[in-house]
């Protein structure tokens, strides 16, 4: 198990009495036949689990992520923070403890989810129309839009992604 982009290669295990690993979990000794390595740290099978939905990540596949903190299984990174964690609007990381928007799957900071009109921010509750990677408010929308001529495009209840797993 490594954290994708890590380079760190675990330490030797021997087979000696000195060589018991320590758990990065629950601090215990690892005496299993099988124990992972991620954030510079041994773990219990067991132990590595996902912050978000708990699910052991050693059972799920071989690799795990890491963003402030927290361990996070493959889904519930996208899920928080996008392919890439950083916020579609300004392209700067986005904290693992933020409040997030989310517009046909990108994420943005709270601060960034604005209009690209009057630059006023959407907040819950508001109604907005994203077109071709643009926000736009109620009011603002492009007058095709008003007058029917671009039917395709959807019109979005705005809803936030509070991060909270």
């Amino acid at each position: 198990m490594v954290n994708p982009g890590g380079n760190s290669q675990p330490p030797p295990v021997g087979t000696g009495s000195l060589s018991w690993k320590r758990c990065a979990g629950c601090g215990g000794k690892i005496a299993d036949r099988f124990l992972l390595y991620t954030m510079d740290s041994y773990w219990h099978s067991r132990c590595l689990k996902c912050s978000c939905c708990q699910a052991q990540l050693g059972e799920i596949g071989t690799s795990c992520y890491t963003k402030s903190g927290m361990i996070l299984c493959r889904n519930d990174y996208i899920r928080l923070f996008g392919n890439s964690g950083a916020c579609s609007a300004c392209g700067q990381s986005i904290p693992a403890s933020e409040l997030v928007m989310r517009a046909q799957g990108n994420v943005y900071h709270l601060k960034c989810f604005t209009c690209s009109t009057c630059r006023n921010r959407l907040v819950p509750g508001d109604r907005f129309h994203y077109i071709n990677g643009s926000l736009f408010c109620e009011h603002d929308r492009p007058t095709a839009l008003i007058n029917g001529h671009l039917s395709s495009l959807q019109t979005n209840p705005l809803l936030p992604d509070q991060k909270v797993c």
